[in-house]
Formats: C-alpha cells, sequence, structure tokens
C-alpha cells in the first residue's frame, strides 16, 4: 500500500511540476525567475548536440528530455532524474521535445556558502571517498519533489518568493546533499580535497580566462604537480586545462557578438585570442558554424 502511494504520488508530482512550469516558463528560451538563483528553461522542438557551458546547478526536467556529452559519456536526466553540477561545464548538449510537449525545465544555482553552512548543521564531516566528477544524474526522491513544487508554487507570488523561497533553496540543497550524490556537493567545499582546489580553479579561469594562460601556473595554484593537476583536471571536467580554457574562450565570444553585437575580430581580442583567423578556425571547428553564422543564429533562436 505505501509503495503504491509512493509511486502514485511521484506522478502527480510530476504532472504539478510539469503544470507549474508551463505557467512560469510561458516564454522560449532560457528566463528569469522572481529569485535571482532560479531560471526557467522552455523549448518547444527538439535541438541537436550543440556545445554549451553550464554553471554550478541543480537542475530538474518536467516534460521532455536532456542528453549530456561529456567526455565520450552521455548523461541522460528528465523527469525521473535530476541533474547535480558542482563546477562550471563546457560539454554538448542535445534536447527532446516537441510542440505538443515542450522541454520544461528549471535550474537553482548552487551556493558554495550554503553548502556549507548546512553541513556544518547537519554536522557531516566525512570525508569524499573515490573520484568525485563534476556532473551527476540521480533519481528524482519523493521528498525532493515535493519541495520541487513547493518552490515553484511559491515563485508564482513575489512576496512568497522573497518571504519563503531562500528557506526552500537551502531545502533543495538539503536534499540533493543527503541524496545518491551528495559527494559531489560536500567535496566542493571541502577544505583540503582535490575537487575543491580544481573548483577553485575553474571559478577563477572563468573570471582570468582572457588572459595569458598556462598549465604551470594552474597547477601551482592548485598546490599540485602538473601531473597530478592534469589528472584531477581531467577527472573533474573530463578534459584537459588548455582544452577548458579554449572552450570558455569561444562560448565568451560567441556571447559577446549577440548580445553586444561585436564582430569576429573585436570578440576574439576581448576573450585573449592574438589572432582573428585563428580564432575563426577554432571557432568553426568547434561550434559547426563561422562566428557570424553562428552569431545570427543565435539571434533568431533568442
Amino acid at each position: 500500500m505505501q509503495e503504491t502511494t509512493a509511486i502514485t504520488g511521484g506522478r502527480c508530482g510530476r504532472r504539478r511540476l510539469a503544470e507549474l512550469l508551463n505557467e512560469l516558463a510561458a516564454n522560449e528560451g532560457v528566463t528569469p525567475a522572481s529569485l535571482p538563483q532560479v531560471r526557467f528553461s522552455r523549448s518547444s522542438a527538439p535541438t541537436p548536440r550543440r556545445p554549451i557551458v553550464y554553471e554550478p546547478s541543480i537542475i530538474f526536467v518536467a516534460q521532455g528530455r536532456k542528453h549530456v556529452h561529456l567526455g565520450g559519456q552521455v548523461i541522460t536526466y528528465d523527469a525521473y532524474n535530476y541533474l547535480v553540477l558542482s563546477v562550471p561545464l563546457p560539454v554538448e548538449c542535445a534536447t527532446e521535445a516537441t510542440p505538443e510537449e515542450p522541454l520544461l525545465a528549471f535550474g537553482v544555482k548552487v551556493d558554495p556558502a550554503v553548502v556549507a553552512e548546512l553541513l556544518m548543521e547537519m554536522e557531516d564531516d566525512r570525508p569524499v571517498e573515490g573520484t568525485v566528477r563534476g556532473l551527476y544524474a540521480t533519481a528524482m526522491t519523493p521528498g525532493l519533489t515535493d519541495c520541487a513544487v513547493r518552490l515553484l508554487e511559491c515563485l508564482r507570488s513575489p512576496m512568497d518568493s522573497r518571504v519563503l523561497g531562500p528557506q526552500l533553496l537551502r531545502e533543495i540543497t538539503y536534499r540533493v546533499l543527503c541524496g545518491e550524490q551528495g559527494g559531489a556537493l560536500r567535496a566542493l567545499v571541502a577544505r583540503n580535497g582535490h575537487f575543491s582546489q580544481i573548483a577553485r580553479v575553474l571559478r577563477n579561469l572563468h573570471e582570468t580566462y582572457q588572459q595569458d594562460i598556462d598549465v604551470e601556473s594552474l597547477a601551482r595554484e592548485a598546490n599540485m604537480s602538473v601531473s597530478t593537476f592534469h589528472h584531477k583536471f581531467k577527472a573533474v571536467t573530463s578534459t584537459s586545462p588548455l582544452q577548458y580554457v579554449k572552450s570558455i574562450r569561444l562560448h565568451r565570444a560567441r556571447t559577446l557578438m549577440v548580445q553586444e553585437g561585436l564582430n569576429a575580430s573585436t570578440a576574439a581580442y576581448r576573450v585573449g585570442y592574438l589572432s582573428p583567423s585563428q580564432f575563426s578556425r577554432e571557432f568553426k571547428r568547434f561550434f559547426g558554424n563561422s562566428p557570424a553564422d553562428e552569431a545570427a543564429r543565435m539571434r533568431v533562436e533568442a
């Protein structure tokens, strides 16, 4: 009887999540919520495999499906599985959606300070065991589904968002910490772990990507030898440090061309390229389009 109730509750929760997101994510694309830590996503058509950058977040899909390609792996998440990203990652992503059943999703930004506070309150100082990656898909639980529904209900009201929203975000983080892949979030704030050292380097790279960067300096920043740094960096991100920097530069250049109207040469210099021709070659190899064509495509889809 209890099992039947849990299954029914899960179905009802997934249905309610889809109803709320259909209301809140009314516009195509990614839109902000009344809480700055939350973003909605809607897509009424399938999208082919394309490069994107995921920020540290917990992502829920109420309808549709996404496939994330990372280092030879394919991670799928949908109404039955949520995604946890504890570090910023360049990946490739494909979406399953139709006009009749659009992709409906929302993401909650991961706040390391909240993670640390919760671990202190939980008196959880267990060491993180094994290799920790930067991205996981994990089965939804009834408690997490219920909390996600209450958060979306709250986001329908500006007053509820201000008063109740922050606590519901903490509850979602808490439930993820208690879940199967909570170790990824625990590792993020561990003081001396390899994962937290790599995470710190990644955060700094997103601030300094336009500067001249060498692996030796990054290894010193992480307090590792170059060989250890390479190994640990790839274990977390599934890519090499220099490929990671290239991905961030190319994604940032695309954003500058779309949002600020920069031409390819100006965008190239802004993100750290010294040669516009090298930038154009690497951009086309990475995105499959020339800089001008890719910027035009992004503007149409926005």
